[in-house]
């Protein structure tokens, strides 16, 4: 029998999920932890099981796993901002539109949106794939009021003379109206309105939050301080997609109010699939830029980060600090790590889900046929902390860690 070279240093964790720019029910999460964990064990041969959560708090449930000959607990919960992206999300159709004109111009007019081409094209795309499908639909209706208005008027003339010009007018109107509701109803199969919503929110405060999210964030910092205080060895926070920067600034704002022993349970944070550039590039990102500097250059916070060239929609292999030009001299972190989908999924599995881009970018979530150095449960519910996991492994050579952003001031 193999002997597993990690430590074996923990046997309950804390885990707090931050979700990226999503207004799903957080039972989406529990389902996909339990069907995919499932798999993910009968893969790699250990067990796992998932029971609901007891008490107050989050969101959550509780797991208990077999792994590597330790029994590992785990409390797993979801901290929420679904209700903060709902409320940015119920916007009428003129309202939509005028968010498209003031997103692609903030990006435009900074020089952020060519900066960020030079890194990933993927997510530059994902972001102007809205834009574009949003002037397709609205150039569709009006072709078809057009026809709808002559048709009409060609049938009213001979009854009602020239009135038929405004009825005809009004009609075009109104199909116009009806057949853009109609793109917006079936949106949860095109996604154009859900992208251009999630990219308005990033931009309408030229890189900083809106003050609703500042004080969920200051909820979530006293939730995990409070963890902090557990029967645990690991408190691991997990930032997913635009989750990964508020993560980046809740642990940044809980090390600078000295509120974090030096004793008790290790704290470490994971980011999976990060769009930080889409905020940092920005010009009032300060305080997110400073917030990347001040936690790349800790030591009490173990940061991973894990992405995938196969992820089109999040910024793959790059240094959200580096990149962000606030690289500090004495920076440790994060340790940029390659989820690898082309190697780490049979091609089968690849295959099917290569053009599936919204899938793909809850990958690091989902089991793997062939699990390299990343694996979700085991982070999460295996005996070895994220710090110890990772111990001594390299970067990826792949990695980028170009200053690309025009933008550089900080404030905390």
């Amino acid at each position: 029998m193999a002997i597993d070279p990690l430590p074996k240093n923990v046997r309950k964790r804390r885990v707090f999920y931050i979700p990226g720019y999503d207004p799903i029910h957080p039972r989406r999460y529990r389902e996909l932890y339990r069907t995919e964990s499932a798999k993910q064990a009968h893969i790699s041969e250990y067990e796992i099981t998932q029971t609901p959560k007891n008490g107050d708090g989050p969101y959550g449930w509780h797991t208990a796993a077999d792994m590597d000959g330790s029994r590992v607990t785990a409390d797993i919960e979801v901290l929420l901002w679904s209700d903060i992206v709902r409320d940015s999300m119920a916007t009428s159709i003129p309202a939509t539109y005028a968010q498209l004109i003031r997103t692609a111009w903030i990006y435009i007019s900074t020089g952020a949106l060519w900066r960020l081409m030079k890194m990933r094209k993927g997510p530059v795309i994902a972001a102007l794939y809205p834009i574009g499908f949003l002037i397709a639909q609205f150039v569709i209706a009006v072709l078809i009021g057009w026809v709808a208005a002559r048709l009409s008027g060609a049938v009213i003339a001979p009854l009602i003379g020239n009135a038929s010009l405004v009825t005809s007018a009004a009609l075009g109107g109104l199909v116009i109206w009806l057949v853009l509701g109609w793109f917006k109803r079936v949106d949860n199969r095109v996604f154009a309105y859900y992208l251009m919503h999630d990219y308005a929110f990033s931009a309408r405060w030229w890189g900083g939050n809106p003050p609703e999210l500042d004080v969920r964030m200051q909820e979530f910092a006293d939730i995990i301080a409070n963890a902090m205080a557990d029967d645990v060895d690991e408190v691991l926070v997990v930032g997913h997609s635009s989750g990964a920067h508020l993560a980046v600034s809740i642990l940044a704002d809980l090390l600078r109010s000295k509120r974090l022993s030096s004793t008790g349970p290790e704290l470490n944070f994971l980011s999976l699939g990060h769009v930080v550039p889409m905020m940092s590039f920005l010009p009032q990102a300060d305080k997110l830029r400073a917030d990347l500097a001040y936690l790349s250059a800790q030591d009490r916070i173990a940061w991973v980060d894990v992405t995938a060239p196969g992820d089109g929609c999040s910024f793959a292999l790059c240094d959200p600090v580096a990149v962000s030009g606030v690289t500090p001299a004495d920076k440790r972190w994060p340790l940029v790590m390659s989820a690898a989908f082309s190697q780490t999924l049979q091609p089968e599995t690849w295959k099917a889900l290569r053009w599936r881009f919204f899938r793909l970018h809850f990958q690091y979530l989902c089991a793997f046929d062939r699990p390299g150095d990343y694996d979700y449960f085991r982070i999460t519910s295996g005996p070895t902390s994220l710090r110890a996991r990772y111990d001594g492994r390299r970067p990826s050579k792949s990695r980028i860690e170009t200053p690309l952003s025009k933008y550089t001031s900080m404030s905390s």
